[in-house]
């Protein structure tokens, strides 16, 4: 588990360091960027890493924003998860190593065929 300091709760909302840092999930359908259609690329919210373009970005139906591609290899890292009595595999931001969410494997078939199921909280975006 990282440290989180002081400054961090306090740029931080409590949903954010729950899903961040203790590797929380937020109700589906609730999350800021789950409708948003604006150009741009999705970076992270604790260190500022871009991780998702928003041409990648697709309606899975799920409740959280999903991706089929990462916005450059390398920036995030995938790790197996076998919480809550399910294989899955957990994303990661490679840079600050926060949870972002969920990768499977039933995405858009006639693209990469991922699905990078990510927690809004776990974003923030810039618009470009």
């Amino acid at each position: 588990m990282k440290k989180i300091s002081k400054e961090m709760r306090d740029r931080l909302t409590p949903e954010q360091v729950d899903v961040c840092f203790y590797k929380g999930t937020e109700v589906p359908f609730t999350g800021k960027f789950l409708h948003n259609k604006a150009k741009g690329t999705y970076i992270c919210a604790v260190c500022g890493k871009e991780l998702f373009s928003s041409e990648t970005k697709f309606e899975s139906g799920t409740g959280w924003p999903s991706f089929y591609d990462v916005v450059t290899k390398g920036n995030v890292k995938l790790e197996e998860d076998k919480s809550h009595g399910m294989a899955r595999t957990e994303v990661l931001c490679a840079n600050c190593e926060v949870h972002l969410g969920h990768m499977f494997h039933d995405g858009p078939p006639d693209k990469t065929g991922l699905r990078y199921c990510i927690n809004s909280a776990a974003l923030d975006f810039k618009k470009g």
